[in-house]
């Protein structure tokens, strides 16, 4: 009932908007507007944020003792030491965006599990969908909002970090840095977008939120923990032997390099990696023949972007297949209440 007040709220608003000829109110903003207001105040996505402040500042804790022991005769003041601030640990807590990893998909799901079910189950989406509206609009706001609101935490988060560490470093980020930390942040959203559209997905297909939640989570379980566990099995099955030559010994890491890749985590870490750690030069099995020659120190940003596109381009795939499934399944459903 709480729930088809507020959509009475909000229709009315819409209508409203409709009427004014001079402030003319686009029905896509409209719900856009009604699924952020609705996700912001709920108790779910206060918990969600705090338990990422929280993480968040257990891991700028440790970055900052490990900031400490940092030697600068061995690792320069500037060596990139801001970047620092996201890496380091101390051995007591992860660093940041090892909980970025860990977390950042618990919130896309509890951002989307129940983002269309719920409204068949209350019988608000019959009720929306009897305005002039497109129903694809319904799907495509829900997303949008979720999105927005992911940017602006994630966004306000390393802003967030960035401030408290140059209070306690007193050492400001080069233009480098900065933009750095600017595209792992993007590549955080684009990771958190592809679970909320997968949450979204299984939110169309079940009918009930407690479903979608379960299947969201064990996909979640899956490639955090299983499948490592399986391409370790694999790659003891396929190793080989010996007596194997170089172009087999190859074969059989870009084999297992691949497997590995195919998990969105696998990805995310790829890719952070290479933007947080300039000195990461290759993500994956060199020969001698490739590393002759080469001289060891950072890689400029350009060339650390151009190393990660890949995954990039993986992550962005992943949650477009997502969103694209979600979007025809739910174009296709009935949507009235039985």
């Amino acid at each position: 009932m709480e729930q088809a007040a507020k959509w009475s709220k909000w229709l009315q608003r819409l209508a409203a908007g409709r009427k004014e000829k001079n402030k003319p109110v686009h029905p896509f903003w409209v719900i856009v507007h009604k699924e952020i207001t609705d996700t912001v105040t709920s108790w779910r996505f206060l918990i969600l944020v705090g338990i990422m402040l929280l993480t968040s500042i257990g891991s700028l804790y440790t970055a900052f003792s490990g900031i400490r022991s940092v030697d600068p005769s061995q690792d320069g003041l500037n060596s990139f030491l801001f970047l620092k601030l996201f890496t380091l640990s101390d051995g007591t807590m992860p660093n940041f965006i090892t909980f970025i990893s860990f977390l950042g998909p618990l919130l896309g799901i509890g951002l989307g599990f129940d983002a269309v079910n719920s409204e068949r189950n209350k019988g608000t989406l019959s009720r929306i969908m009897s305005q002039p509206i497109h129903r694809d609009y319904i799907i495509n706001a829900k997303f949008t909002a979720a999105l927005i609101i992911i940017a602006i935490l994630f966004f306000g988060l390393g802003f967030v970090t960035m401030g408290l560490g140059l209070f306690n470093i007193g050492i400001p980020p080069t233009p480098e840095e900065f933009l750095r930390l600017l595209a792992f942040l993007a590549l955080s959203v684009f990771y958190v977008a592809f679970w909320l559209n997968l949450a979204i997905l299984f939110s169309v297909r079940f009918r009930q939120p407690a479903t979608s939640a379960l299947s969201g989570i064990g996909v979640w379980l899956f490639f955090s923990v299983f499948y490592s566990m399986i391409i370790n099995l694999i790659g003891n099955a396929l190793a080989p032997s010996q007596t194997a030559s170089t172009d087999e010994i190859l074969g059989y890491a870009h084999t297992i390099q691949f497997l590995s890749r195919l998990s969105p985590s696998q990805l995310f870490s790829d890719a952070t990696q290479t933007l947080l750690m300039p000195e990461t030069r290759a993500l994956g099995l060199i020969t001698y023949e490739q590393a002759y020659g080469a001289l060891p120190g950072p890689l400029p940003l350009g060339q650390s972007l151009l190393l990660v596109w890949p995954q990039l381009t993986g992550l962005i795939a992943a949650t477009l297949i997502c969103f694209a499934i979600a979007y025809v399944w739910f174009m296709r459903q009935e949507i009235r209440s039985r």
